[in-house]
C-alpha cells in the first residue's frame, strides 16, 4: 500500500524532470528508514539528475509525509547490475545474465542463476544451461537483478 502511495508520488516528479522512475527501494533497519529511488534516461543519469530529482521528491515527500518518522533518501541511476521491479524490466533486460530471488524454494532452491529469457504468459523464463529453461512465476518473485 505505501509503495504504491510513493510510486504515485513519485513518478509524475521524476516525468517531469526528464527521467523515468525505474523503482523505489524502501529499506528499515532498526528504527532507521532509507528510500531509495532509482531514476534512469536515455541519455544517461548524471549525478545533477540525482540532485533534481532528490530536492523535487524530498519537496513532495515533506507535504504529502507518506512515511512515519524520519528517513533518508537517496536517489541514483539503477547501475550496471540493476534491480529488475517491474514485469517490463523482464522484457528489457531479455539475454542478459540474472539472478532470481524467490519468496519460497521451487524444485528446492530459492535463488537462481541463469539468461533471462523475458516473460512468457507474464512469467519469467530463465534459460539455466544450454538446453534447460524454468519459467518462474512473477508472483513467487522477491527480488531479480542483472548480473555483471
Amino acid at each position: 500500500m505505501v509503495e504504491a502511495k510513493l510510486n504515485g508520488l513519485i513518478e509524475p516528479v521524476v516525468k517531469a524532470l526528464g527521467c523515468e522512475l525505474w523503482g523505489i527501494e524502501k529499506m528499515q533497519q532498526g528504527r532507521r528508514v532509507t528510500l531509495k529511488i532509482y531514476i534512469d534516461s536515455d541519455q544517461g543519469v548524471t549525478v545533477d539528475d540525482c540532485a533534481r530529482v532528490s530536492r523535487q521528491v524530498s519537496g513532495v515527500l515533506d507535504v504529502e509525509d507518506p512515511i512515519s518518522g524520519e528517513y533518508m533518501l537517496e536517489v541514483s541511476s539503477p547501475g550496471i547490475d540493476r534491480r529488475l521491479f517491474k514485469p517490463e524490466h523482464f522484457d528489457l533486460c531479455k539475454g542478459e545474465r540474472v539472478q532470481v530471488t524467490l519468496r519460497q524454494s521451487f524444485e528446492g532452491q530459492r535463488k537462481w542463476k541463469g539468461v533471462l529469457c523475458g516473460l512468457d504468459n507474464g512469467d519469467a523464463v530463465l534459460r539455466i544451461d544450454d538446453v534447460q529453461e524454468i519459467v518462474l512465476p512473477m508472483a513467487s518473485i522477491d527480488r531479480a537483478r542483472v548480473l555483471m
